[in-house]
């Protein structure tokens, strides 16, 4: 997607994608990160976000998901918590348009990366607090957000806890997602064993803020099955064989092979 600072449109946006998708035969579909508004400003931000029994987007996202019949994965939501802060929220819903999982983004986005911009998430949005595991047509899902995808704890710890695929919904700067895009996500699959989906954000913001684009799927063994190799907005389809799990982790069975390690000179 390349979502804009437009609710209405951006549902407008993601609802043919997501039509486009099922239409090409997808029984589970997922969306990149800020799906519903892609604002960092605060005032405009609070102007725009709402709490989550009010969100129109929420909302649009289940009734079609109930429509279709499918699963959708909605990358994340600004969920307004309070006058002061939001909650960076995904959403799994039921091919019967419930809400089966929510998860809250654990890490915050402060940082410098040299684009000319300066990034503080922790401003106007509260850092989540728990791991999510869910159950999504046949197979464990594991929840995460963007930059959770630098912490590999987060991610050992979803595959400890049943994860067969990973959801790394993102909107990834321009200059981060050439450096590390793939890189980071190949060593998630690899060290865990699992699918990787990794739906994003790509191009030129109306809030000014380049995003990476490039969709990715990549296999337990770090394989790039499918990419959208580029920033437009677009829908990628691929496979998932969970066989593939029990046989990286058989071939190498990383997860079972953690030992303690003291810090240096403990």
């Amino acid at each position: 997607m390349r979502s804009a600072d437009s609710v209405a449109r951006n549902i407008d946006d993601a609802s043919a994608l997501i039509r486009e998708a099922h239409g090409q035969g997808a029984q589970f579909i997922a969306t990149p990160e800020m799906t519903a508004l892609m604002e960092m400003r605060t005032k405009p931000l609070f102007e725009k976000a709402v709490p989550e029994e009010a969100d129109s987007a929420l909302q649009a996202f289940r009734g079609l998901a109930a429509e279709l019949q499918c699963w959708l994965l909605v990358g994340s939501l600004a969920v307004r918590l309070s006058d002061t802060k939001c909650a960076n929220r995904a959403y799994l819903i039921t091919p019967q348009g419930e809400v089966s999982a929510h998860y809250d983004k654990i890490h915050m986005f402060d940082v410098e990366v040299g684009d000319g911009q300066t990034y503080r998430e922790s401003k106007n949005y509260q850092a989540g607090e728990r791991a999510v595991v869910t159950d999504v047509a046949g197979a464990k899902l594991g929840l995460t957000i963007c930059y959770d995808l630098r912490f590999p704890y987060l991610y050992r710890t979803l595959a400890k806890a049943g994860a067969e695929i990973l959801a790394v919904p993102a909107a990834f700067t321009d200059v981060t997602g050439r450096a590390h895009w793939h890189a980071l996500l190949r060593a998630r699959a690899i060290e865990t064993g699992c699918f990787v989906i990794a739906p994003a954000q790509g191009g030129h913001h109306e809030n000014g803020r380049d995003t990476y684009g490039h969709s990715l799927v990549i296999n337990p063994w770090g394989e790039i099955v499918a990419e959208l190799d580029h920033q437009e907005p677009g829908v990628l389809l691929a496979e998932v064989d969970l066989a593939e799990v029990t046989a990286a982790r058989a071939q190498i069975p990383a997860l079972t092979h953690d030992r303690p390690v003291p810090p240096p000179g403990v």
